[in-house]
């Protein structure tokens, strides 16, 4: 099966998860999709998440996802910069996301990170996606 966006499709399986209330849910596995993943890690919003064969040459992701009292960590997460639209930003130009309480994260030349990251680096990028 081919998809044309893979990066909105984990979004969504993760966005329709949270919303089922399910603890964990399985996505196919790439290396952008695991770098963002990593980000969403650090930042606090997953609990984990690994990478498992399902047979040769088929990776999947099992993503644990993350509850406070009951309610979704993530309250928001959209995809910004799409395959028919891409959308880059110099460091300057890059807003906080609701007043810094949320973040953006960035695709950069020094890899997946989020916005406060590529403040400190003082390095801009393709914006992938807002998480709140």
């Amino acid at each position: 099966m081919s998809l044309s966006d893979p990066l909105g499709d984990l979004l969504t399986r993760i966005r329709n998860g949270q919303r089922a209330g399910h603890s964990k849910i399985n996505a196919p596995a790439s290396r952008l999709r695991e770098n963002l993943l990593r980000v969403l890690e650090r930042e606090g919003y997953i609990r984990g998440f690994e990478r498992y064969t399902v047979r040769q040459g088929v990776d999947e992701l099992s993503i644990e996802l993350k509850y406070n009292e009951g309610s979704p960590v993530i309250n928001k997460i959209m995809r910004v910069s799409k395959p028919g639209r891409r959308v880059y930003a110099k460091i300057n130009d890059l807003q906080k996301v609701y007043n810094g309480l949320g973040i953006s994260i960035l695709s950069t030349p020094r890899g997946v990170m989020s916005d406060h990251e590529a403040r400190q680096q003082n390095v801009g990028g393709e914006v992938l996606c807002q998480v709140f």
